[in-house]
């Protein structure tokens, strides 16, 4: 089920302020509070999706498009056209890294990695 009060839901509604990227209809984007890369923004939909599956199967075509087209705006805005990383994880027991907001998004990350994302996988992997 859908945690409607999670922190992604608390942004889409504006009670939590983002330093937002880019935004259309159906989804926006911002930079990541807890970067792990010189670039790292996340894109997310508006709508109420757990995780990448829950979007591809039950988004509408209106809405998928909204968030690949807020997704090339934000790549597009950042200057991005290659050597860059796009991630979605799902699950809080994920194998490589664990989803920790239940809401689909996707981490747009680019450039030097920072000491977190070291740190964040030797805790992953331990």
């Amino acid at each position: 089920m859908y945690d409607k009060n999670n922190v992604f839901a608390k942004m889409i509604r504006g009670e939590i302020p983002t330093t937002k990227v880019c935004e259309n209809e159906y989804a926006f984007s911002f930079y990541d509070i807890n970067p792990m890369f010189s670039t790292h923004v996340l894109v997310i939909p508006k709508g109420e999706y757990k995780n990448i599956l829950d979007f591809t199967k039950n988004a509408t075509p209106a809405e998928i498009a909204g968030f690949w087209q807020c997704f090339a705006d934000t790549a597009d805005k950042l200057g991005l056209e290659c050597e860059f990383n796009c991630v979605a994880n799902s699950g809080a027991n994920a194998p490589f890294i664990k989803q920790s907001v239940f809401h689909f998004h996707l981490h747009l990350v680019a450039g030097e990695r920072k000491p977190a994302f070291h740190e964040q996988l030797a805790a992953e992997f331990k």
